[in-house]
């Protein structure tokens, strides 16, 4: 299908200095999890960005020098020679489908800890260190000389390995925004107190940059339009006198806020374009090319911020990471089948956890190199078999569209009336709308398939599995929430709990709700992630006196890996919910809930009408087990494999969910259907992926 012609000018050249960006597509620096350590992992990732149309891709934050070594977090580096090696092959494959490249050059100032190298951390003041408990030196000029010609250093080995673009990185709190906040700022000579001085010696890296890299390579820079003393606002002017300064230097302003929580925001909370009030007034000041992000998954959208001339360039991260062929899909008309973010986060809590990216729409990320994945072409099965995939949730939607584009013939089983499962039901509580798109994408991708037959409000027994016939079987049935408490604090689960009065997520999600407003809740988390803190949420917003208790320090502990704990805190003080922390309810009888310190044991009762246990998960696996009962009737049947896949298998996050019944897909062909979570043979068998190691040569 042609592309429609008002989408034109997504796809016009933008000249960015001495370089020419192809469209308006620019993949942002964003962190992989991947870094330095992973090299062939990372710049397959990148490869298949640019393959999908990204017209500008870039490196995440690549670490100039040893004094900047962020660890354990994975990150870039140009230090040396290796380093420039494995950035050519990085810039081979993105310039292979026509993109530039560009490269963030980083140094993290008082943020880095320099837990690998032992360097000394430097800064423009002597102030702790992020991630261990030390304090950087105070630079002094000497210093500051030897920075600039590491960073001219870092811009030469860029240039050596082919980029296009380099940056000068002055946000996120890293050494260049150290150096523009006064607090911090406060004592060396020509460099402290005006904001002429503080800019000083951003204004002489671009001019050093520029002048290192010549006519080959643009200079960007990634700069906050507000300071982090004064989030979302420039009283005194500053900012705005910076960007002043700094007009007639970069070649590119890459601009953001210094509130990461909604430049990151996950959807939840925060929703597309919504930088814009406070980015859309620099295009008219420097007169340059312009990208910002806003997590931008409508093609209105990025058409409406182009025409309307707030950036120049559509800058994205998430959104590259769900739809790596977003662009192309665009281009080609295909607007309907871009694989949207819906802004969970879960890409980001990867790279804080420290290993390659993943994400919940595109279970391919990560894996292009690893596992040869691709997220746009499917290797066809060599020999086609009917498949059967028992539960239209996350796993089974994922898996039912993977079988079918791979040529299988498959029969989709769902015993509610509304395919998605847990999605379906979880996308209707407060903020988690877009979560829903798992569901759409799928269900839509599916209708394009005479091959798959759906069939909805069909509860299936083992009998009629095995009347159907299939020759593999996918179980996935999903999983409940437990009642009892099992979980964390208690995997023995608690007996000690009123039935009578406690209604799980479950019970919520579909309607249920405590017998009378007056009924004082108590939800108790020992989940740790957003569930009970939704829920809290939610009954509070109804009326009900609401009261979270946790066994964790802080509201929702897992979710500061997604960048939501801190505002997920703040909505349930706003919305009236009491919060209790670091204490387990050990007892819920006679309208009242005995709890108790997780680190004193020390014990004291609340009101308790209502108990809503937000613990763990039990797998639905009835069907399983009724199947494995009798292999033989299942043989005689014909069916050759029975596979439980996500929630039924193992409860997680839909992320989870959705990646399995994706690897599992691939790994069914004719009558093999080859299980990878154990060896199929013995404990000796290689993994079923590629590790992106070093290998020390054997010696003669």
């Amino acid at each position: 299908m042609p592309r429609d012609p008002r989408f034109d000018p997504l796809f016009a050249p933008l000249q960015i200095g001495p370089v020419t960006a192809p469209n308006r597509f620019y993949q942002v620096p964003h962190c992989t999890g991947m870094g330095y350590t992973m090299p062939q992992t990372l710049a397959a990732m990148r490869a298949v960005k640019a393959e999908g149309g990204w017209g500008t891709v870039c490196t995440e934050y690549c670490s100039i020098h040893p004094t900047s070594d962020d660890h354990p977090s994975p990150f870039a580096s140009l230090w040396d020679q290796g380093d420039v090696a494995n950035l050519a092959v990085l810039v081979e494959g993105v310039h292979r489908h026509g993109s530039l490249c560009g490269v963030e050059l980083w140094h993290g100032g008082l943020r880095s800890a320099n837990l690998l190298s032992r360097q000394t951390p430097i800064g423009p003041n002597s102030l702790p260190a992020d991630k261990a408990p030390l304090q950087a030196r105070r630079m002094d000029l000497a210093d500051i000389r030897d920075y600039r010609r590491a960073h001219r250093a870092a811009a030469l080995r860029a240039k050596e390995a082919g980029a296009d673009l380099v940056y000068v990185y002055a946000s996120h709190t890293y050494l260049l925004s150290q150096f523009l906040d006064p607090r911090i700022n406060r004592s060396i000579p020509g460099y402290s107190g005006t904001i002429e001085n503080r800019s000083r010696i951003i204004r002489e890296l671009i001019d050093e940059t520029k002048a290192a890299v010549g006519d080959a390579l643009a200079v960007a820079i990634r700069i906050e339009v507000d300071a982090e003393a004064t989030p979302r606002a420039d009283p005194d002017g500053e900012r705005r006198a910076v960007f002043e300064l700094l007009k007639d230097g970069p070649d590119l302003f890459d601009v953001t806020i210094t509130d990461y929580s909604q430049e990151m925001g996950v959807s939840r909370f925060i929703k597309e374009a919504s930088l814009e009030p406070m980015i859309a007034h620099v295009r008219g000041i420097v007169q340059k090319p312009v990208v910002s992000v806003g997590r931008f998954t409508s093609p209105e959208t990025m058409l409406s911020q182009v025409k309307r001339g707030v950036v120049d360039l559509i800058g994205a991260a998430r959104p590259s990471i769900a739809d790596p062929f977003l662009p192309k899909k665009i281009a080609e008309g295909r607007s309907d089948d871009i694989r949207e973010c819906i802004g969970c986060n879960i890409c980001y809590a990867s790279d804080v956890q420290g290993v390659p990216l993943r994400c919940t729409q595109n279970p391919t990320m990560g894996e292009e190199w690893r596992r040869d994945w691709h997220p746009d072409r499917m290797p066809p099965a060599q020999k086609r078999e009917r498949v059967l995939v028992v539960g239209a949730g996350p796993a089974g939607l994922e898996a039912a569209l993977t079988l079918a584009q791979r040529g299988h013939p498959v029969t989709l089983a769902e015993a509610r009336r509304d395919l998605g499962g847990r999605v379906t039901l979880e996308s209707k509580l407060p903020g988690l709308s877009e979560w829903a798109r798992v569901r759409d994408y799928r269900q839509h991708q599916l209708s394009k398939f005479d091959s798959v037959e759906i069939f909805r409000e069909s509860h299936l027994s083992a009998a009629d599995v095995r009347e159907l016939a299939p020759r593999h079987v996918l179980l996935a049935t999903g999983s409940h929430w437990r009642p009892d408490a099992t979980g964390h604090h208690f995997p023995g689960g608690n007996p000690e709990l009123d039935r009578a009065i406690t209604l799980t997520p479950d019970d919520l999600l579909v309607g249920k709700r405590p017998a009378t407003k007056s009924d004082p809740v108590i939800v108790f988390d020992d989940d740790h992630y957003l569930m009970a803190a939704v829920l809290a949420e939610q009954l509070a917003q109804e009326g009900y006196a609401v009261t979270y208790v946790t066994t964790a320090g802080v509201v929702g502990f897992w979710s500061r890996f997604t960048m939501e704990q801190a505002r997920s805190q703040a909505r349930l003080i706003e919305v009236g919910v009491r919060i209790v922390v670091s204490h387990a309810v050990e007892a819920v009888r006679g309208g009242q809930a005995t709890l108790s310190c997780v680190f004193s044991g020390k014990r004291h009762d609340l009101p308790c009408g209502a108990f809503v246990p937000v613990t763990s998960r039990e797998p639905n696996e009835a069907l399983w087990h009724d199947l494995q009962s009798d292999p033989a009737a299942s043989s005689a049947a014909g069916i050759a494999s029975i596979q439980r896949i996500g929630d039924c298998k193992a409860p997680g996050l839909i992320a989870h969910a959705v990646y399995d019944g994706h690897r599992t897909a691939r790994r069914i062909d004719g009558d093999q259907a080859v299980a990878e979570d154990l060896p199929p043979e013995d404990l000796l068998g290689e993994p079923p992926f590629r590790r992106d190691r070093v290998v020390i040569p054997t010696l003669p």
